[in-house]
């Protein structure tokens, strides 16, 4: 740790700014590690003596059983955020879902994938934000964005990129058939700022145009919505939920510079099959994960292989397990390309 300090103390230290951040997070994971050893009643080989009664099947006090039971938890995050090592896992994240073809069942599988997300962003105490919906014809959303803020919220959630499936009983038919139904999710960091992200206004075209939520408190009839189109890479943002035509746009066009910076960051690691994934059809074969209703219930991550039979659970927000399980798979083949 004085290493450490003595690097920061440095006054060559932000010369190299990708070097420098790499130290800090080096430096905030050890200051982790030693918060952990000293948080509960106890000195460090109080707590290495606690996980030996336990692991040995001594009998512990109830109180002990939960300082357990917390240090556990704790070391399971702290480990899972080693991961997490990204120059931008730490930041706040802009998710936008897509459905694919299929009209309302689609659209009704996109709803359903953003109040699975809300529901899991709820559990992990992140603050979350719809900066634009627009709405299906008859039922669902034909695109959403919304903004998760809290630590490590990109990391987690980055998890979640690519297609998902549906298969159920669709109640939009009237015949009782088997549908599957496809739906994208597209994670990118929020940049705060960016000195390297210049957008000029010429390769903009801006539109306004009136709100058009499912019903909320921001719904006006002014025309205060902003959307944004980045001419020379197709990219197109949008803001309906400020009252403000200026908080809008401000809104939008961060939301734009981020884009803009995970599009720059893919090219400069020349990560092109990542790019070709992201453009792959919302449709079979391209799908991460697959949540079966009918005929029987099963949630499966295609990547992972990792599986529970409790849909519902999933649905309604639970989805630590496949994001966890992914990170360390990723983290894994990374060790091993390294090595």
């Amino acid at each position: 740790m004085k290493s450490i300090e003595e690097k920061i103390s440095d006054p060559n230290f932000w010369s190299n700014l990708e070097e420098s951040q790499k130290v800090l997070r080096k430096r905030k994971q050890i200051e982790e590690t030693i918060n952990l050893a000293t948080r509960f009643h106890g000195s460090l080989e109080d707590v290495e003596t606690l996980i030996e009664l336990h692991q040995e099947g001594e009998e512990v006090t109830t109180d002990l059983q939960s300082t357990l039971g917390n240090l556990e938890k704790e070391i399971s995050d702290t480990e899972l955020r080693t991961l997490l090592s990204g120059a931008h896992d730490e930041n706040n994240a802009i998710v936008t879902i897509h459905p694919g073809a299929g009209g309302t069942e689609s659209q009704d599988w996109a709803e359903m994938l953003l109040r699975m997300y809300l529901r899991w962003a709820e559990r992990n105490g992140y603050r979350t934000e719809i900066t634009d919906y627009q709405p299906g014809e008859e039922a669902g959303l034909k695109s959403v964005t919304f903004l998760a803020e809290g630590q490590y919220a990109y990391g987690y959630l980055s998890a979640e990129i690519g297609v998902h499936r549906l298969v159920r009983i669709s109640p939009f038919d009237s015949n009782a058939r088997r549908h599957t139904s496809f739906a994208s999710v597209f994670v990118t960091p929020e940049i705060e700022e960016d000195a390297d992200i210049v957008v000029d206004e010429k390769d903009l075209r801006i539109d306004t145009y009136r709100s058009s939520g499912a019903g909320g408190q921001h719904v006006n009839v002014t025309d205060s919505a902003v959307r944004i189109t980045h001419l020379p890479t197709g990219i197109v943002v949008a803001c309906q939920n400020e009252r403000s035509q200026h908080r809008n746009k401000d809104t939008a066009m961060k939301i734009l510079k981020s884009k803009l910076y995970a599009l720059k960051m893919e090219e400069k690691r020349k990560e092109l099959n990542a790019i070709e994934d992201n453009k792959a059809d919302i449709a079979w074969g391209s799908q991460i994960r697959s949540y079966v209703l009918h005929p029987y219930r099963l949630a499966k991550d295609h990547r992972t292989k990792f599986e529970v039979g409790d849909v519902d659970s999933v649905l309604d927000g639970n989805l630590d397990p496949f994001i966890t399980t992914f990170l360390k798979q990723k983290s894994q083949q990374k060790s091993r390309e390294e090595g």
